[in-house]
């Protein structure tokens, strides 16, 4: 009697305990069905990659969500909207994103950019842009006869930035005493930048310089080797470009293997 008895106790402790375990696995049970934890995981994971980490404080928020949509389906479901053709297509489309998304980013784990690859770009971005950098100035004004008239105010010894501020076309510059900052020449027209690199620190152009825009009067007050940042400051977006570059080239090579009918 007492072994019997002993059993049926065990047996009723595991059969209790089975809701137990098995509302572990779930955040709630609406009407009736049950809502994984998998979806609050997944939800979790969405905005963590989205930039947005998860915070302990987040899980009520979180379960909540997956409650409300849990319930929302539901309804859904009940009038029949899954069974509509809007449904279908739309449930297609999102299932071919996700799968092309999947495609894209697999490729991007099994192709990696490597650091030979980084420094190979690199190298050839300084290449292209190494040189001088001159700090310059200018003052652009609309006819010759004023840019003249300017020129000889400043050997009268008037201040070239009062004069940008007052009178240069170029709102950005202007305003600021017509600071160009530092820059390479090939960030100009070629007229301005033949001008400019032909003047040493301090100086002034002796005559208007005519380029499409208007007459400038061009001075230089600093001049300095191109100061360029080092590869692994620069490394993320070098990455970034040779992936974007790559995917694009594998997209192309799929489409063109692909036989079209």
């Amino acid at each position: 009697m007492k072994k019997t008895t002993l059993l049926a106790v065990t047996l009723a402790a595991l059969i209790g305990a089975l809701p137990i375990a098995a509302l572990a696995q779930n955040v709630a049970i609406v009407n009736g069905k049950p809502v994984p934890k998998a979806r609050m995981d997944v939800l979790a994971a969405q905005l963590a990659a989205s930039g947005h980490p998860v915070t302990p404080e987040m899980q009520g928020q979180l379960r909540e969500e997956v409650v409300v949509r849990e319930v929302f389906m539901q309804e859904a479901q009940k009038q029949g909207l899954d069974g509509t053709s809007d449904y279908k297509d739309q449930l297609e489309l999102a299932r071919q994103a996700i799968l092309i998304r999947q495609l894209f980013d697999n490729y991007r784990k099994t192709h990696p950019i490597t650091d030979a690859e980084v420094q190979a770009e690199y190298d050839k971005f300084v290449a292209a842009n190494s040189g001088k950098e001159y700090k310059a100035r200018h003052i652009l004004v609309e006819t010759e006869d004023q840019a003249n008239k300017i020129l000889a105010d400043l050997k009268k010894g008037a201040k070239f930035e009062d004069i940008a501020k007052k009178q240069s076309k170029d709102p950005g510059s202007g305003a600021n005493g017509g600071d160009l900052d530092w820059a390479a020449p090939s960030s100009f027209v070629p007229e301005f930048s033949a001008a400019m690199i032909k003047l040493k620190k301090g100086e002034t152009t002796a005559t208007p310089v005519k380029t499409q825009f208007g007459y400038h009067i061009i001075r230089v007050d600093d001049i300095r080797q191109a100061q360029l940042p080092p590869v692994d400051q620069v490394k993320p977006q070098i990455t970034q470009q040779l992936q974007q570059q790559r995917l694009q080239a594998y997209q192309e090579e799929l489409r063109a293997k692909a036989k079209v009918e």
